[in-house]
């Protein structure tokens, strides 16, 4: 389960996250809304390690990640919005390495390998060098790094980017199945249909604060809109609306 707690991140005066309270059970998968600098980044980042928050923590299956770092990210595969990866190595080599670090027996990190090449139609391009990737072929195979070692958490940031129709497909079926087996899910998307399509519940945060949290059914019922879209528009504009009318 992933479990933030009063998570807070300053930069200076500037206040990207204030006192976030989310809980994501094994089972789930929660979508993260949320205008460009609302700190939908900020909340991934600081939960994977990349961030040190200024207050609160983040625990992923009772592990603290900032206490316990290295503990923490073997419960967990992540997915950035822009994947960084080793271009000298191709993408078979990258995938041994990452087996290595999370101590799979050979055998069955090959195994593994073959059928994550497989499923994301990237077999042919296993001995290409990485910096020969396009965008969406470095996508793919960072999603493949993250279910290496079947992690119980799943940590998305914009997966959606740069995929292909066949790679968006399979990952709105990841989504959707993942979570299905046990495990949490938790992931940033600008994509309102794909929120509403595949999510437990969704979490809308504005300017560092979590201003709704809810199925799709019940955020929809509750504030009197149609989709997704509409309500994510009509919060975010009153959000910014309130302290002027103040």
């Amino acid at each position: 389960m992933i479990r933030l707690e009063n998570l807070g991140k300053r930069y200076g005066r500037f206040v990207a996250l204030q006192g976030l309270n989310l809980e994501i059970a094994p089972g789930e998968t929660v979508a993260l809304l949320g205008p460009n600098g609302a700190g939908k980044s900020t909340t991934i980042k600081a939960l994977v390690g990349l961030l040190k928050p200024t207050s609160g923590r983040a625990l992923v299956n009772g592990v603290d990640v900032w206490k316990e770092p290295v503990r923490a990210k073997a419960q967990f595969g992540y997915v950035p919005d822009r994947p960084y990866l080793y271009g000298k190595l191709s993408g078979a080599e990258l995938l041994r390495f990452a087996a290595g670090v999370y101590r799979i027996p050979r055998a069955e990190a090959e195994r593994r390998i073959e059928e994550l090449l497989h499923e994301f139609r990237l077999e042919r391009f296993a001995s290409s060098l990485i910096e020969t990737y396009s965008h969406g072929m470095r996508q793919k195979l960072s999603l493949a790094l993250s279910l290496l070692h079947r992690p119980p958490v799943l940590i998305l940031d914009e997966p959606m980017v740069g995929l292909d129709p066949h790679a968006a497909r399979q990952v709105r079926d990841l989504l959707r199945n993942y979570s299905a087996e046990g495990r949490a899910v938790l992931y940033a998307t600008h994509q309102m249909p794909l929120a509403e399509a595949v999510s437990s519940r969704v979490a809308l945060i504005h300017r560092g604060q979590l201003l709704a949290l809810g199925t799709p059914r019940e955020l929809l019922h509750q504030h009197g809109t149609q989709d997704l879209e509409e309500f994510f528009i009509r919060l975010t504009e009153d959000a910014a609306l309130e302290p002027i009318l103040q």
